[in-house]
């Protein structure tokens, strides 16, 4: 038994409330079952619940035990106060309130449909990473789409979270918050951790100092990145440390720079190596000054792919790593990689920035964004092709590794509108 199970039964009300009675006997009405509280306190409020001949307002708790109240010391927390019911699998113990008085508890033991409890147990204990992989074709089409909107949603705003908390950070200086995400998705995965080192040792605002001039952003880029640290026979290379000597003892930089062998090329495709990127990072603030006002000002996916949409200098035109000329013209940023950016930049930018201002229409946008940005493609959406669920934009693409990783990892089946369709009493 998992409490997970009783939250479920209980807000939907599975079970027999026929003769229902607390466990000294009064009777019970529930007119409301009250509201799932996801926050710490009580596990539902602004419940309705009659208890004899008094109604009640207030919160229900819910336990596997009755003991859970005391284990879980609630008898002594003021939030608890205000709970006007316990709602138990077995009641093991009477429980009373910090004034002593008993606590009423209903158990819930012998009400709920055995059939029931088979369906629960049989999703929640499934080998699949997709729990629901044999039955998701049962489920009805508004009841997938019903969840892939929740879960965006809820991935949207934990992005947010994670950008409102760098940019306090970074005393709220939005362009700096900006360029430290916009650096990190950089990395794209394997390198997205040395980026991240990167923008926080080496600030924007010294960068946008030199704006105007794409060489000395290359040596504060490159020397911070830890890759310009030996004497070579490269004319670019020595300008580049050059450059990168007097600027890095200018501000004081060479202390926090970082090692060369932090950034990986391993198994990378040369279009995906660090040196690459770093680039490209350098011809985007080169050409865009201000990027989160830019990201600002443009409303639509196209606009966006055009800030985006940069040529790196003519050294890395026909180098993948110093030193090491190539015969093709090795192109900009591709689509796929501004796409990514977009998803993993822009979104979370405009999210934050919405729930930072109180601005829905900036919310609205960033969802719309993603309905016109094509689905990613990995080993998770795959699967979920595979089980014939419907993949057209990056808003279902996103949705469906939330819904992946938040809930089907984690055996979260009944908190989950598909799987909570599937358990469900019988009919009789």
């Amino acid at each position: 038994m998992q409490e997970s199970f009783l939250h479920y039964i209980w807000q939907h009300q599975y079970f027999n409330k026929q003769d229902l009675r607390t466990t000294e006997g009064e009777v019970v009405h529930v007119l409301h079952p009250g509201s799932r509280n996801t926050h710490a306190g009580p596990d539902f409020f602004n419940a309705r619940i009659k208890i004899g001949s008094m109604e009640w307002v207030g919160s229900v708790e819910i336990h596997i035990n009755a003991s859970g109240w005391t284990q879980h010391k609630h008898d002594s927390d003021p939030a608890y106060e205000n709970v006007i019911l316990h709602v138990v699998w077995k009641d093991d113990r009477p429980v009373k309130r910090k004034d002593n008085t008993l606590l009423s508890s209903v158990e819930l033991k012998n009400r709920v449909d055995e059939q029931l409890l088979l369906q629960c147990h049989k999703l929640v204990n499934s080998p699949e990473p997709i729990p629901c992989a044999g039955v998701l074709n049962k489920v009805h089409d508004l009841v997938k789409i019903s969840t892939l909107d929740g879960v965006l949603i809820q991935r949207l705003e934990k992005k947010a979270q994670s950008v409102l908390a760098t940019l306090q950070r970074n005393n709220n200086d939005w362009e700096e918050t900006c360029y430290q995400l916009l650096c990190r998705n950089f990395g794209f995965n394997v390198n997205t951790e040395p980026f991240l080192q990167l923008a926080q040792s080496l600030s924007y605002k010294i960068l946008l100092k030199h704006a105007g001039n794409l060489l000395q952003i290359e040596a504060l880029l490159f020397g911070q990145a830890g890759m310009l640290e030996e004497e070579k026979e490269d004319e670019y290379y020595n300008l580049l440390r050059r450059e990168y000597m007097l600027l890095g003892h200018k501000y004081q930089l060479t202390e926090r720079k970082l090692n060369k062998a932090q950034w990986r090329f391993l198994r990378l495709r040369p279009a995906n190596f660090p040196t690459i990127r770093l680039a490209q990072l350098a011809s985007l603030i080169h050409y865009q000054k201000n990027i989160f006002s830019r990201m600002l000002e443009e409303a639509s996916p196209k606009g966006l792919k055009a800030i985006f949409r940069i040529q790196q200098s003519d050294y890395w035109r026909c180098h993948y790593r110093f030193f090491k000329k190539v015969e093709e013209d090795i192109a900009g940023l591709g689509e796929a990689s501004i796409e990514n950016i977009i998803i993993n930049t822009t979104v979370p930018l405009l999210t934050a920035y919405s729930k930072s201002k109180d601005e829905q229409i900036l919310l609205e946008r960033a969802v719309e964004i993603m309905r016109h940005i094509p689905a990613e493609s990995n080993t998770i959406t795959k699967q979920w092709v595979n089980l014939g669920m419907n993949i057209g934009s990056a808003f279902d693409s996103q949705a469906l590794l939330e819904l992946h990783n938040d809930l089907c990892l984690r055996k979260k089946c009944l908190e989950c509108k598909i799987g909570a369709s599937l358990v469900k009493p019988s009919q009789k």
